[in-house]
């Protein structure tokens, strides 16, 4: 379709290398970063104050509890009547720093120290005290009372929307492209890193000058349960990808996508299957609409809300 015209056929190409440079830039995230309650009740979402540019879901009904170990496992439905008011307000401040800051990219060091201090509060009342169930893929969950299937309470697309990882905040320190929106899409028991990139004169720029260009990444990890820690979720890296979505407003989706399997390493080396190894993430706080995680290396907090889809 685009060989009859050399301009765009030309940027094509030039495309394919920006996004092997940017995969160079992006080494550290690929290696380390897998984004990797109890109580009774499931807390809310965002109230009134939250920022507009920060879009909360609407909240679904979500569990959690049980056992991983057989093939069929009940989850605990969760009720909304004892909603401490200190959650609703962590989190109404909390999403209100995240976009003030541009997800921890302008972030002072006040600014850190008071997510942080929310993200401490928050984990005292997480309502989630097995958020790697079902994780595996390989458990069939259901609701309580047999109300029928359950999904996993990490299954979802959530967006970041705060990070201290260096891995990833270095992303934005590229006087080429400049990362936009930053999802984890989880499908037990895959977890994929999703990083679209643009170029960075066009988040400065109107559209009418520039129009859009959007490389995006991804890194396909496998997920699993680690023994006796209920909120850990193991990582295995899998694959990299590249995948060109536009060039100059025009859609890429012709264009075959760049990619690789990375090397299936021995357990003598420390990475294992999963069960094992340096590659996880503790689960902080989960509900229906957020996520907090610590992963473990290079370090790092993430934050990030549930939404429906992942389109630029």
């Amino acid at each position: 379709m685009f060989g009859n015209v050399p301009f765009v056929r030309g940027r094509m190409t030039s495309l394919l290398a920006f996004g092997l440079c940017l995969l160079q830039l992006s080494s550290s995230f690929t290696v380390h970063c897998g984004y990797t309650r109890s109580s009774s009740a499931r807390y809310s979402s965002m109230d009134d104050d939250a920022p507009s540019d920060v879009e909360m879901p609407e909240a679904s009904p979500r569990s959690s509890a049980g056992s991983g170990e057989s093939k069929t496992s009940t989850v605990v439905e969760m009720c909304d009547a004892n909603i401490p008011p200190e959650v609703t307000e962590s989190k109404s401040k909390l999403l209100q720093l995240c976009a003030s800051y541009d997800r921890g990219y302008g972030a002072t060091p006040n600014a850190r120290a008071q997510v942080q201090a929310l993200v401490d509060k928050l984990t005292e009342y997480n309502p989630t005290d097995f958020a790697a169930q079902g994780i595996n893929g390989d458990i069939l969950l259901t609701g309580a009372k047999g109300s029928g299937p359950s999904d996993p309470p990490l299954k979802g697309i959530w967006r970041m929307v705060w990070t201290t990882a260096l891995d990833v905040l270095n992303l934005g320190a590229n006087p080429i492209s400049t990362p936009a929106a930053i999802y984890q899409q989880i499908e037990p028991p895959v977890a994929t890193n999703i990083i679209d990139f643009i170029p960075r004169a066009q988040s400065l720029l109107p559209s009418q000058l520039l129009p859009s260009s959007i490389l995006r990444a991804e890194v396909k990890t496998r997920a699993c349960e680690r023994k006796n820690m209920p909120n850990r979720v193991g990582l295995v890296f899998e694959s990299v990808k590249l995948v060109p979505l536009e060039l100059l407003g025009v859609s890429m989706s012709n264009l075959p996508p760049l990619g690789f399997d990375l090397p299936k390493l021995p357990s003598a080396f420390g990475v294992g299957d999963g069960t094992d190894g340096p590659g996880y993430f503790d689960v902080l706080y989960l509900d229906d609409d957020l996520l907090i995680i610590k992963q473990n290396e290079p370090g790092g907090i993430f934050v990030s809300i549930k939404v429906d889809d992942c389109d630029p």
